[in-house]
């Protein structure tokens, strides 16, 4: 099932496919009391996806990727969930690094090209899977690519633990991504202004993956795949992003219309990094390098 569904992605056009992997992790298959099994479905998702990505590349030689999805958990690190004690937390900095740690090393032994540390509502949880990857590369003795992708919680344009997108990216550009952008959070039209800021500011690609609209009552989404492939086309016209997809309520057709809306559009250009220090979260003060 997991094969056909990628497979329907493929086909559409898609470049990068990720992994069925997003609440793989030792936290969230609790609830399942399936902990044991976090490995064996990382590494059998990565296999899959791997092999598809490698069929469809040999058909045309055009490169497919691996994306390997860990989603933020259901915990935080920043925020207590007892309105009656603001300084509990239900996990620590180390629990969370060894959770994505085991998650991490999983995907890359499946064939996964990178890391995505997607859907961050909290900045903290991403640091938390930066240095799990940082581990996992001294282990392997090279690189591990990461792509870091954050979602906004309010229209202000701030996640969870209260960061604006320049806020995240100067939090987290110390792991050098080779993508951060923005993904889920309320769909392209609320996230174009957040595109535009993070686009201006980041020295490295921009990946944004909106939903297809919001959900309508009933949780479904009614976005039709022609409007949200002309709402992201703004983007790539405009110059600010480099890679394009779909989150949630994005089916393989809104997939296949995007490919169509920017084909031949030239990508953005990376700006060049930055000659001073800025402090996350002080964007007004500079440090002189």
């Amino acid at each position: 099932m997991i094969a056909d569904i990628t497979r329907a992605y493929l086909d559409a056009g898609s470049d990068v496919v990720s992994t069925n992997t997003f609440s793989a992790n030792r936290i969230s298959q609790a609830d399942y009391a399936a902990e044991d099994k976090v490995a064996a479905i990382n590494i059998a998702s990565g296999k899959i996806a791997r092999e598809l990505a490698d069929e469809y590349a040999a058909k045309d030689g055009r490169p497919r990727f691996v994306a390997g999805a860990i989603g933020p958990t259901n915990k935080t690190l920043s925020l207590s969930p007892d309105v009656e004690d603001p300084g509990f937390r239900e996990i620590d900095f180390d629990e969370l690094v060894a959770v994505y740690h085991e998650q991490a090393a999983a995907l890359v032994e499946g064939g996964c090209d990178f890391i995505l540390i997607e859907t961050v509502f909290d900045t903290l949880n991403a640091k938390a899977g930066v240095m799990a990857v940082k581990q996992l590369e001294t282990e392997l003795g090279r690189e591990v690519p990461v792509m870091i992708s954050m979602t906004l919680t309010d229209l202000s344009g701030r996640n969870l633990s209260g960061h604006t997108v320049e806020a995240f990216w100067y939090a987290v550009k110390h792991a050098n991504p080779v993508t951060i952008g923005l993904n889920c959070s309320f769909g392209a039209d609320q996230l174009r202004p957040h595109v535009q800021a993070l686009s201006g500011l980041a020295d490295t690609l921009l990946m944004a993956y909106p939903n297809a609209g919001l959900p309508n009552e009933l949780g479904e989404y009614d976005e039709l795949p022609e409007t949200t492939a002309s709402l992201v086309k703004l983007w790539a016209d405009n110059g600010q992003v480099n890679i394009l997809g779909g989150c949630c309520g994005s089916s393989p057709a809104h997939i296949a219309a995007i490919a169509k809306a920017v084909e031949g559009v030239t990508p953005r250009v990376v700006p060049q990094p930055e000659t001073a220090m800025r402090l996350a979260g002080l964007e007004p003060f500079v440090v002189a390098a």
